[in-house]
């Protein structure tokens, strides 16, 4: 592999001072007048610029090869070109008015289209506009993507849901790599912050053929800040404050690129007390959290480079019961202590008509629990990990000046250490086909420093190879794909196992009449068991169960068949999204009517499973008032076992409908302005599992209303919302704190701002 890799980046670099250059103009096509402003952007290439007053624009220094070039402007329909480099002559293009917001290009699928010429349904939405709605945390902020929800435990810790699907079985992304942080604990969270995120995409359903195992249910996809356009230079600062909580969040940043440098840095703040409801606050809900972010970028003509890193250090508290009621700050016990670190590297090397992209990454997550019957002198000795005590020192700062650090020790301490990599060359476009094929792969040690063990030491390796095409036919694209997986796990007791999988999707886009377009996806996927599933021999202490694991627990392996049909036109968008997912295999853990140590007994099982849904809605912003939105979706998903019962899978989301009206206009002082109100609704639950209660309905009013003044001669962007405005008391069917009968969260005004320097 590292001969190879250096004959590329010799082929590479003799052609590197090959410089091709692209330039036109951009009218619009109504009246044919010159538009300033608008966006032209190389996703393949990651550089960009925008049209002068005259409509011109101009790109130098590219690489020979074929790109998709994006030009998009508000109050225009985005527009996607192909153009072959070098290029002779100049770009003429026509923007088309429209009400229909701003396209961006799909980062989490292989081809880098624009979602209408995607053959795979993805829901994309930008961080601004999620926090726009008064999110409190990144976790939060994404229940407002159609078909995505969050497991939660207070506000500080949520895990993504997709279509009833979670844990390990949706996949996340950031920085271009898989992040691995334990996510196979009820109480493990995301651990990324939404500062210096850019987007988030959601792929909805099994994702395996792209990213391998644990994609069975979905893939939240973070894509991170894009750098300065070459010669510029900007920075910005923002802060929150959150009523309910008496909370905030702070970030700021800074980027610059010049002479093929590119150079990024963003710091975030945020500290939050315990949530407040009509009738109490939520003791232990309060948590802290800081992350820093940074980026170094270099391009040339036939090869760009970047690395990012990111720090997340997070203190969270655990709720266990109603208690004090205060709006300190500082995490009572138990609470978790977490240190993230994600170092990535993303390289190109362009050739003639092809490329090569090579994604590595490292991810060490440090996470310690803390419980008040443990103590100090057992605290991080254990002779086999001697090698790695220079690891285990924290700054004082990480622990509670509340608590006495000499007494204190973490009672659950595990260091998951991870690094992958992904490879794939896009090879020359040969007629109608676009074709890719790659390699991707894991090292992961696990390794225990507390007094209590979850899961085992252990190393586990994941080794993939795929090849995917996109087909583009006159009235059709198509997209095909298979794969094979790999992975091993060795646990240091001895127990080794081997998982293997082979997987494939096939996928058609078509137009069946004007404005109409059906999409239909059917693909596999597989998950191999996780540690815990396989190996546990204990309690867990955040799920009051002692839990027995399964060696001799199988993959699972499902299939899912999609169907979109989207209708769109000038003034009114269309869809309805159905899926049917079956997995066989499907692992759950069941009570065996035994208690140990005052806990009972749960046993991990497998039987096979289905679930079955779909997202629905329109958006209507009609004529000539189309500064006016409607805006309205259905939510439904249902989870079963295929047992003798027919009994229903547990934590399924309640059905939701989702009732919007927005507003949009632009004053001499006050640019981008915006208004909605918002009545969400969720459905009594009552398809619940053996050992869930039902769940009643309730609705949710929100509103909020934000824009950009000049203040300095610099953007200023404000923004005021306002959730659970009636302060209606209720509880979300996935709340870990349901079966305590505590209530979310009540009425939350949040008043926060941008400033752009």
């Amino acid at each position: 592999m590292r001969t190879l890799l250096n004959a590329l980046l010799f082929l590479a670099i003799s052609s590197l001072y090959a410089q091709n250059t692209i330039h036109g103009e951009v009218l619009d096509a109504s009246n044919n007048d010159k538009l300033t402003f608008v966006n032209i952007y190389l996703p393949d290439l990651e550089q960009g610029t925008s049209t002068d007053e005259n409509g011109i624009f101009s790109l130098e220094n590219l690489p020979s090869g074929s790109y998709n070039v994006l030009f998009s402007m508000i109050g225009y329909e985005t527009q996607s070109i192909k153009i072959v480099i070098p290029i002779s002559t100049a770009i003429k293009i026509e923007l088309v008015p429209s009400a229909i917001e701003m396209e961006s290009i799909i980062i989490s699928t292989p081809f880098h289209k624009l979602q209408r010429d995607n053959v795979m349904k993805v829901e994309q939405k930008s961080i601004k506009s999620l926090k726009s709605k008064g999110a409190v945390t990144l976790a939060d902020g994404i229940t407002n993507i159609a078909g995505v929800e969050s497991v939660t435990t207070g506000m500080s810790i949520g895990k993504p849901v997709i279509r009833g699907l979670s844990s390990n079985r949706v996949l996340v992304y950031t920085q271009g790599v898989r992040l691995e942080n334990q996510q196979f604990g009820s109480e493990h969270g995301l651990g990324v912050n939404h500062a210096g995120i850019e987007s988030v995409e959601v792929i909805k359903g099994p994702a395996s053929l792209l990213y391998g195992s644990d994609a069975l249910g979905g893939v939240l996809y973070l894509n991170p800040e894009r750098f300065a356009e070459n010669g510029k230079s900007s920075g910005d600062f923002s802060g929150n404050y959150f009523s309910n909580t008496q909370g905030f969040n702070t970030n700021a940043g800074y980027k610059t690129s010049e002479n093929n440098w590119k150079f990024l840095f963003r710091g975030s703040l945020a500290e939050h007390s315990d949530y407040n409801t009509e009738d109490y606050r939520v003791t232990n809900t309060r948590f802290r959290e800081q992350d820093f972010k940074a980026g170094v970028g270099y391009q040339i003509s036939k090869f760009k480079t970047e690395f990012r890193y990111n720090v997340n250090h997070s203190k969270l508290g655990i709720p266990e019961e109603l208690g004090e009621q205060s709006t300190n700050r500082t995490p009572l016990l138990p609470y978790q202590d977490i240190t993230n670190h994600v170092l990535s590297s993303k390289s190109t090397l362009f050739f003639d008509n092809s490329r090569l992209d090579i994604n590595l990454g490292y991810i060490y997550n440090d996470r310690k629990e803390f419980e008040e019957e443990h103590h100090h002198d057992e605290d991080d000795e254990h002779d086999e990990h001697e090698e790695d005590e220079h690891d285990d020192h924290e700054d004082e700062e990480h622990h509670d000046e509340d608590h006495d650090d000499d007494i204190l020790a973490a009672a659950l301490h595990m260091k998951l250490k991870t690094a992958n990599y992904d490879i794939k060359y896009n090879l020359p476009q040969l007629g109608k086909f676009e074709t890719i094929v790659g390699v991707q792969g894991m090292h992961q040690t696990n390794a225990n420093y507390g007094e209590e063990q979850l899961i085992p030491d252990a190393t586990t390796n994941d080794f993939g190879i795929l090849g995917t095409s996109h087909i583009h036919f006159e009235k059709a694209d198509v997209q095909i794909g298979a794969r094979f997986d790999t992975r091993t796990i060795d646990v240091l007791d001895g127990l080794n196992k081997s998982f293997n999988s082979f997987n494939g999707a096939f996928g058609v886009k078509t137009d069946i009449a004007k404005n109409l377009t059906v999409r239909l996806n059917l693909a596999s996927g597989f998950r191999a068991p996780n540690l815990s599933e396989l190996t546990s021999e204990g309690s867990h202490e955040g799920s009051n169960r002692y839990e027995i694991g399964n060696e001799n627990l199988k993959s699972e392996q499902n299939f899912q068949t999609d169907l979109s049909l989207e209708f769109q036109n000038e003034h009114l968008e269309l869809f309805a999204n159905g899926f049917y997912n079956k997995i066989n295999n499907y692992i759950f853990l069941s009570p065996d009517g035994s208690v140990i140590n005052d806990d009972p007994v749960y046993n991990y099982l497998q039987d096979d499973a289905k679930l079955y849904g779909g997202e629905f809605g329109f958006h209507l912003h009609p004529h000539p008032i189309d500064w006016l939105h409607f805006e309205s979706s259905f939510e439904m998903v249902t989870g079963k076992n295929d047992d003798d019962d027919d009994s229903y899978l547990p934590l399924i989301p309640a059905n939701t409908l989702t009732n919007m009206v927005r507003v949009e206009f632009n004053k001499s002082w006050f640019n981008d302005g915006y208004a909605f109100v918002k009545l969400l609704t969720a459905f009594d639950q009552n398809n619940v599992s053996t050992f869930e209660t039902n769940t009643g309905g309730y609705s949710l009013l929100s509103a909020g209303f934000g824009g950009v003044v000049s203040v300095f001669s610099n953007d200023l962007q404000i923004t005021i919302s306002g959730n659970n405005l009636t302060n209606k008391t209720y509880i979300n069917h996935l709340s870990r704190l349901k079966a305590d009968g505590i209530f979310n969260m009540g009425r939350n005004i949040n008043l926060g701002f941008t400033y752009k320097l």
